[in-house]
């Protein structure tokens, strides 16, 4: 690894060699509703352990990429990233003894006490590879995720280290902000230097496991930033909304889709969009999940029907959005009649950077988060959107008529004790 000292070089490597450990919705939730300053710090204990070793298998992942992928300029800089968050965490302080102590002391012990967290199940989106390589490894009881401490009075260092802690996560959130959009150039960098419009099955893969990797980190960081806050949201743990009202979350992507293809194509009549949803639907996910995907859903829809349409049309066929509650998904089809996709097409829009929109180039500085990204650009929008589905054991599927419209099923799992899968 070149640019960084060789001793920082061995610690990546020897991080990269140790399992993920995977952390369900479930044990998330159940571990948030009352956490004590004991538990937040046992909390902070793991993502100090944790996060490094996903961070270093990203390392050293984007250092042995082919065919000079590793070497272009946005590539460099995302690796850069990666390897600047990972030295603030080696070097962020350990825990003194005293307050190993103090929360050790505090530690439930006693099974007749102790609140039973569910275990976790494999998450049905993994392959049985992907299965093996994260289930062979049983975590120590000093990491593992879900650690409960008793609400006793604990010395003030307790409640100083964890916000020092979540400052450092907080800074390492920003930094990662723009990740996305930097390896989506990276990777124009490198389609430009092949002189080639084709993404490969390797390169498609490594996204795929890198992007997947990312999403599990922000959300193990965004869970303990929120968790760390003092005001507490009715419903929620987290980021997690315990009662995430479906109809509420969909209108809203709606409304923000609707406003985004009215600003774009100048539209004075706008499609419309129908919601199909029981008023009282709920379940246990994260909101903000749930809008990104939908909304990615609809401008596609609403850029189909507008463009094969025009803009100027009088009137447009209605794009319909039915939810269906079953036992084990909550699964919600967004139909539009925007002209379809042609089969032999079908497979690559599942590629990244597969796009009939201008690609655009990024500013250097370009600081912005995927969900603030011009992604319509990059071609992300469905293959991200996918990934947040199976992040909890969902999905999301395309069926096509060429010649008349797309329907998208969006299917995402209720059973929320599946594992995430690590990448």
């Amino acid at each position: 690894m070149s640019g960084i000292t060789k001793e920082l070089a061995n610690r990546i490597a020897h991080f990269a060699r140790f399992p993920q450990t995977g952390v369900s919705l479930r044990q998330m939730v159940e571990f948030g509703q009352n956490p004590s300053q004991g538990t937040l710090l046992r909390a902070a204990q793991f993502l100090h352990d944790e996060l490094p070793i996903r961070l270093a298998h990203r390392v050293v992942e984007l250092d042995s990429l082919p065919d000079n992928l590793n070497q272009m300029p946005s590539v460099l800089r995302v690796k850069r990233m990666y390897i600047d968050s990972f030295n603030e965490l080696i070097n962020f302080p350990k825990v003194s003894e005293r307050i190993k102590e103090a929360v050790r002391s505090a530690t439930v012990q006693l099974s007749a006490e102790r609140r039973h967290l569910p275990e976790n199940h494999p998450n049905p989106s993994c392959n049985d590879m992907q299965r093996n390589l994260s289930s062979h490894w049983i975590p120590s009881i000093q990491h593992r995720y879900h650690y409960e401490v008793k609400p006793t009075e604990l010395p003030v260092e307790v409640s100083e280290y964890n916000r020092s802690f979540v400052k450092t996560l907080e800074k390492i959130k920003r930094r990662h902000d723009p990740v996305v959009t930097t390896l989506a150039q990276g990777i124009v960098e490198y389609k430009q230097l092949l002189q080639t419009n084709v993404v490969d099955n390797h390169v498609q893969h490594f996204l795929d496991r890198f992007y997947l990797s990312r999403i599990g980190i922000r959300m193990l960081i965004g869970q303990q930033v929120e968790l760390n806050q003092q005001q507490k949201h009715k419903d929620y743990v987290g980021v997690i909304c315990t009662h995430t009202k479906v109809a509420e979350v969909v209108q809203e992507a709606i409304d923000n889709a609707r406003f985004i293809c009215g600003d774009y194509y100048m539209l004075m009549n706008i499609p419309e969009i129908e919601l199909h949803c029981p008023k009282d639907l709920e379940f246990m996910y994260v909101p903000s999940h749930l809008h990104h995907m939908i909304f990615e859903l609809l401008k596609n829809s609403l850029r189909a029907v507008v463009e094969l349409y025009g803009d100027e049309a009088d009137a447009y066929p209605p794009i319909k959005v039915v939810v269906a509650e079953g036992n084990e998904d909550i699964t919600i089809k967004v139909s539009d009649e925007g002209g379809g996709i042609p089969r032999s097409a079908m497979e690559q829009v599942w590629t990244y950077m597969y796009t009939t929109a201008q690609t655009p180039m990024l500013d250097p500085e370009f600081d912005k988060s995927d969900f603030k990204a011009p992604l319509a650009g990059f071609g992300y929008g469905l293959p991200l959107s996918r990934l947040y589905a199976r992040y909890f054991g969902g999905d999301l599927k395309l069926i096509s008529m060429e010649g008349y419209g797309t329907d998208a099923y969006l299917h995402l799992s209720r059973l929320s004790d599946n594992e995430e899968p690590l990448a």
